[in-house]
């Protein structure tokens, strides 16, 4: 039987559930989940392999109108998915504007890889309206296939998954069979404690919020795991540290049995905060982390 591989790159605005979906169709936490706008700022692959088939889904930062250089860049990762693509899953839900961010549906409908349009939430909607919906987005998107789901509640996902693998191009696995993601537990370190940031503060402090791993150690049975949390004030390291250092302790905590139970090990946290003014528009700091 002829082996299908293929990239399958998810876009859509911010809040859409695009994160949860790559989630739900790989079966593991990669992407981290906050009700956060711009949470998710890499893109980040998940690998589902079968015996005859490899699916590299990409999760990417949600659609904005960029207002500082990392925003922008964040943007670039979401250009690169339309061009590298074989599939274009655009996720959109019961609840947002058709008419939002209209460049990228003009692109999408001149796009020629095969377009699936995923409705999200539509446990949130009833089944009239999300009728309703499918044909206004078949009408604006003729060429794609609209796929009312769930991705909270698993609703229509194995329905999606069987659309995807029939769109899928014959190809020899892109990566090895046994590969789950193509970033490193370092990453994922730095995402654990960004995730519980956005969870554990309001208003601009996790905009203004980059982490680095300064330290990756592993024992035969722990991970040393040192990381400092870059704000752009002194004012916002007061909020992050909290009374006597209650806050930053309890992102901490959080974050390391989080980081155990993704890793399946015993981890060994330190937190560090310090100030880096305006480091969202330095180039040479935005490449230093990864942007």
């Amino acid at each position: 039987m002829t082996h299908k591989a293929g990239f399958v790159n998810i876009i859509g605005n911010p809040n859409v559930g695009k994160s949860t979906l790559m989630n739900a169709l790989v079966g593991e936490k990669l992407s981290i989940i906050t009700s956060k706008a711009q949470t998710t700022r890499h893109r980040i692959m998940g690998i589902v392999n079968g015996p005859n088939y490899q699916i590299v889904y990409s999760d990417t930062p949600g659609i904005i109108r960029p207002h500082y250089l990392l925003q922008k860049n964040m943007m670039q990762f979401v250009d690169a998915a339309l061009v590298d693509a074989d599939i274009i899953l655009y996720v959109t839900d019961v609840v947002e504007k058709m008419q939002k961010n209209p460049s990228y549906i003009e692109k999408l409908s001149m796009i020629e890889v095969p377009v699936l349009v995923a409705l999200n939430k539509i446990d949130k909607s009833s089944e009239d309206e999300v009728r309703e919906l499918m044909s206004q987005w078949q009408a604006l998107l003729p060429q794609a296939g609209i796929y009312p789901i769930s991705a909270l509640e698993g609703f229509n996902l194995d329905s999606l998954l069987q659309h995807v693998l029939d769109h899928l191009p014959p190809a020899p696995p892109w990566f090895e069979k046994d590969r789950l993601t193509d970033k490193s537990l370092r990453f994922f370190a730095s995402e654990i404690i960004r995730e519980k940031i956005f969870l554990n503060y309001a208003q601009e402090v996790p905009y203004c919020t980059e982490v680095e791993i300064e330290e990756f150690k592993e024992t035969p049975d722990r991970y040393h795991i040192q990381a400092v949390i870059y704000v752009m004030r002194d004012s916002q390291k007061g909020i992050l540290i909290g009374k006597k250092g209650a806050a930053l302790k309890k992102t901490g905590t959080q974050t390391r049995l989080d980081m155990e139970e993704f890793f399946q090990k015993k981890v060994y946290l330190e937190l560090f905060v310090k100030v880096l003014p305006n480091w969202r528009e330095s180039r040479s700091r935005l490449r230093q982390f990864g942007y």
